[in-house]
């Protein structure tokens, strides 16, 4: 049976040599999407969970930084190579000096040796030198493992190191072809790790679940029954694999089989394999037998139209008249304001209003939540916990909304398509967004504040400049009596009006950090939403133009294909007996052709998906 490159190849000269250009670049898309097939699978969880350790542990290979004091800031893409190789992607800074959008920044790749890279990866070493900002690390590795296009992504952590860090990872949810969510066996799933599985559910098809550290977690069982309690009370229908990376890399460094099947890895990697990679390579083959199909029917359908006028010349205008009037249903369709059309502008601009809705919404229940810790509080001394609990509950409220945007484009995706079969367009073909691979650009941090914290020289000072007043007017008052300037009740006052002197200031400075706390709070929810919504926004653009092209490519390609149908069957009515035989039997040849490569296409069709 023929290969889907061989299959493209040969319809790609049939295309050719009918002279379809539009064809032609369809199926050069296809054998790109055939050739270099990628199959994203994203590792996600908290930090410290084991996420860098289990990729270490699957590919067999120290590429991600694993110790208790580092942590993963930037995503590590691992991949099939001919030889071991590394790279850091980088974008370059703006001329402003701000860190630019995906959709607009500039990527710069670095190969660096492999054995460097968990050093440039961790925090502090991923900042951008020369105004360069670290956007994720590249790794090659020849591992069979690997083999077919699977990709495996070690991803920051989510919560724990800031929102940019967290939503670098949702940001990533939408583009994997399955998600691998870990958590150790030390405590089973808590309520923030359940709602970031909710939102992986809702953003990715295929969630795979690990507890990793079974080997440390002697009640690791109890733990691992638990987890599935709470993910069937969620009705989440989902492997989950209990593993140790610290057996699988020890496994691998003494090449001990029972070892690396006591750590629990195999079942893992072969769900991942068949699960995973098999489905992702049916549906790639679907999509390319699709694309075969839809190619073969639009060349055999000029062909149908000229034999059928050759054989029948008294019946030609009535076939030129049928296909004229398909044609020109074609041509309304394309020239009309359709009711797809009318649907995907006004489902658009209702998205983006709602968008903005949604986030100012959400940011405004964080502000009034904030100001209300803020007040009750000197945010001075507490600053650094307020901050981290700033970073969660953005990140968890922006993570909604990204879940929200996804979920209202992927459903008016589908009904403007629906909307455009019922216009009396054809069947299109599967929809493929295809959302950015690339990290969120960097958000801002949150501001500092003073802390509040006061030397005791400083404090002598200002009760001192405090007492100086009362002690010098109670000396004056009571010199009057035959006493000193300075005598007890002088000092006794002035002790009084010092105290008061450093409370006042105290409740002034208290004063000033709530102020400033709740301007910065203000500031950093501004910007966040603003990078947000630019974010989702130009995600929505995204389905906007995909939908828009891949509509008007299909009334395209059917429109020139009836066109060229019209003058087959014109021509033929023009050619004399002689010339009309001979293009006969050429005609024959060429349907005989294209139904034998619609039988392979079908035997493909039938066929399982190959890996690679």
């Amino acid at each position: 049976m023929a290969t889907p490159l061989e299959l493209i190849d040969r319809a790609r000269t049939l295309a050719e040599a009918a002279g379809r250009s539009d064809l032609h670049r369809r199926l050069t898309l296809a054998r790109d999407r055939v050739q270099a097939p990628s199959v994203r699978v994203l590792v996600v969880g908290e930090p410290k969970q084991g996420k860098s350790q289990l990729v270490n542990a699957l590919v067999g290979a120290p590429v991600c930084p694993v110790a208790d004091d580092v942590a993963t800031v930037v995503p590590t893409v691992i991949r099939e190579g001919d030889s071991p190789r590394a790279a850091l992607v980088h974008a370059a800074a703006g001329p402003d000096g701000r860190a630019p959008s995906p959709a607009e920044a500039t990527l710069e790749r670095t190969p660096v040796p492999i054995e460097s890279l968990t050093a440039r990866t961790t925090r502090g070493a991923a900042d951008g030198d020369d105004g360069r900002q670290l956007v994720r690390a590249e790794v090659e590795l020849p591992r069979r493992f690997l083999s077919g296009g699977l990709e495996l992504v070690d991803t920051a952590g989510v919560g724990g190191i800031g929102t940019g860090h967290s939503l670098q990872t949702v940001e990533l949810l939408p583009s994997a072809h399955a998600v691998i969510v870990v958590s150790d066996a030390s405590q089973e799933y808590t309520g923030p790790e359940m709602a970031f599985i909710r939102q992986a559910v809702a953003l990715c098809p295929t969630v795979v679940f690990a507890v990793t550290k079974t080997d440390v977690c002697p009640s690791w069982r109890s733990i691992v029954e638990l987890d599935r309690g709470h993910l069937q009370r969620e009705r989440i229908e989902a492997p989950l694999f209990p593993v140790s990376a610290s057996l699988g890399v020890l496994a691998v460094q003494h090449k001990d089989a029972e070892l690396h099947a006591e750590s629990g890895l195999a079942p893992l990697a072969d769900h991942l394999r068949r699960e995973v990679l098999e489905r992702a390579g049916a549906l790639r083959q679907r999509a390319t037998v699709h694309d075969l199909t839809s190619v073969t029917e639009q060349l055999t359908l000029s062909l149908r139209a000229e034999l059928t006028a050759l054989e029948d010349p008294a019946g030609n205008a009535a076939l030129v008249a049928e296909l004229d009037q398909a044609r020109t249903r074609v041509e309304e369709l394309r020239r009309r304001s359709s009711r797809w059309q009318q649907m995907l502008s006004d489902g658009v601009t209702d998205l983006m209003a709602d968008i903005d809705y949604d986030l100012r919404d959400r940011s405004r229940v964080i502000i009034r939540e904030a100001e209300e810790a803020i007040d009750a509080r000197d945010p001075g001394p507490i600053w650094a916990e307020f901050t981290e609990w700033l970073d969660e509950r953005l990140a968890a409220a922006v993570t909604d909304s990204y879940v929200w945007a996804g979920q209202r484009s992927e459903y008016l995706a589908e009904c403007v398509v629906e909307q455009f079969a019922r216009d009396g367009g054809v069947a299109a073909p599967d929809l493929d967004i295809g959302t950015a691979r690339e990290a969120l650009g960097a958000l801002v941090d949150v501001g500092g504040i003073d802390d509040g914290y006061l030397p005791v020289r400083e404090r002598l000072l200002i009760g001192l400049r405090g007492s100086y007043t009362g002690v010098l007017m109670t000396g004056l008052v009571t010199s009057l009596a035959g006493l000193a300037v300075i005598n007890p009740l002088s000092l006794a006052v002035g002790v009084v009006l010092g105290r008061k002197a450093y409370q006042d200031d105290k409740a002034a400075r208290r004063q000033r950090r709530q102020s400033e706390a709740k301007v910065i709070v203000r500031r950093h929810l501004d910007e966040v939403v603003f990078q947000i919504g630019k974010q989702l926004k130009d995600r929505l653009r995204l389905v906007q133009r995909t939908l828009r092209d891949l509509i008007t490519d299909t009334v395209d390609e059917l429109s020139r294909t009836l066109a060229d149908a019209v003058s087959a069957a014109q021509r033929s009515t023009k050619a004399a007996a002689a010339e009309r035989t001979g293009r006969m039997r050429s005609v024959r040849a060429q349907l005989d052709l294209l139904d034998r490569f619609g039988t392979e296409v079908a035997r493909l069709e039938a066929a399982p998906a190959a890996l690679s």
